[in-house]
């Protein structure tokens, strides 16, 4: 297929630069015949005591910095990978790009430091941040909100732009997984309180997540690393809820990416890097339901929807999106989808 196919109009006016005020207020499309037209809150009427909630709790580094080189051109990083425990991955916009043993000034606040460029890995580049990389990052950087939300971090992005159930211990996301940001505290009591299982695994997001598809056919696309941690709990608990008949429930595109990425190569746990591009032809192995926000246009995420309900369903409700004005993109309105059987 042609990546044009995965193109549609969205109005500026559609994309939620920020957040509503309480979190299951969001509204939520149900993926039925005929469509429905819920809140988030109304989540839990769907969900039925044999699925298994499966949750993504990584949590979002302060991954943008800003800086000078000690030539005094200014530059711009934000991090696309944790390589260890003080060496990174990362973008970095500059007039010239940085050169081996190239020395980057970072400031903020009262606080300096400084970086240095050890190498380049495709379009990214190595640094040795000189210190622990969350020490680093949570010092120096600012929540890196995604590129469509054309203002600066504020207070309420520190507290909205994550999940209720972040593992701080996980913090190494570029960008929250934002299905999971409808969920509040409540709602995952009344969940518990329904006897519902919900497990936990791990994907840290990459900023390669917002890179557009640019190649004429997605086949030819070379989609991102990202580091996952799928633990034999999850994989047995998966296993479990299908031999009973219940529904795996992927709260969010990382969450199903973790998951059949495992099922996939038929394991029993993993720990590791993924590049698995799911597009439409997919076999998918493990999740029965996912709950996802609104993609962009021409986006490897809109390519997942198709390949889980079908491409021409998936067009059908972004039509509809639009139409009824649903809020689009990270801070914007949930669907609950269902994966198509043909």
């Amino acid at each position: 297929m042609e990546t044009a196919s995965f193109d549609y109009f969205l109005p500026e006016e559609l994309i939620a630069s920020s957040p509503i005020l309480n979190r299951t207020d969001s509204r939520l499309l149900i993926d039925s015949k005929p469509i429905q037209h819920k809140h988030f809150f109304d989540f839990i009427e769907f969900v039925n005591k044999d699925d298994l909630i499966v949750m993504n709790n990584t949590s979002v580094l302060p991954a943008r910095v800003f800086g000078q080189k000690k030539t005094g051109g200014k530059f711009e990083m934000l991090l696309e990978r944790l390589l260890d425990s003080r060496t990174a991955l990362v973008q970095i916009k500059s007039s010239k790009a940085p050169k081996n043993g190239t020395i980057l000034k970072v400031k903020k606040n009262q606080m300096e430091t400084e970086i240095e460029c050890i190498g380049r890995d495709s379009i990214f580049f190595k640094v040795d941040l000189k210190m622990d990389s969350k020490v680093f990052f949570n010092n120096f950087g600012q929540i890196p909100l995604p590129p469509y939300i054309k203002r600066n971090p504020n207070h309420m992005d520190k507290l909205r732009y994550k999940t209720v159930y972040e593992n701080i211990d996980n913090q190494a996301s570029v960008a929250a997984p934002t299905a999971g940001m409808h969920f509040s505290d409540l709602q995952i009591e009344k969940l518990k309180e329904k006897k519902i299982d919900i497990i936990f695994l791990n994907l840290n997001v990459g900023a390669g997540t917002f890179r557009p598809v640019t190649s004429k056919k997605i086949i030819d696309h070379k989609i991102h690393e990202e580091y996952i941690n799928v633990s034999k709990d999850v994989v047995r608990k998966v296993k479990e809820t299908k031999s009973k008949g219940g529904n795996v429930i992927a709260i969010g595109t990382t969450t199903l990416r973790a998951i059949e990425t495992v099922f996939f190569n038929d394991l029993d746990e993993y720990s590791g890097l993924t590049d698995i591009f799911i597009i439409p032809g997919f076999k998918f192995k493990a999740v029965d339901k996912l709950i996802t926000n609104f993609h962009l246009p021409k986006s490897s995420l809109l390519m997942l929807v198709a390949a889980f309900i079908g491409y021409e369903r998936m067009k059908e409700l972004y039509e509809v999106g639009v139409r009824e004005r649903y809020r689009f993109l990270s801070y914007g309105d949930a669907m609950f989808l269902n994966k198509n059987e043909i």
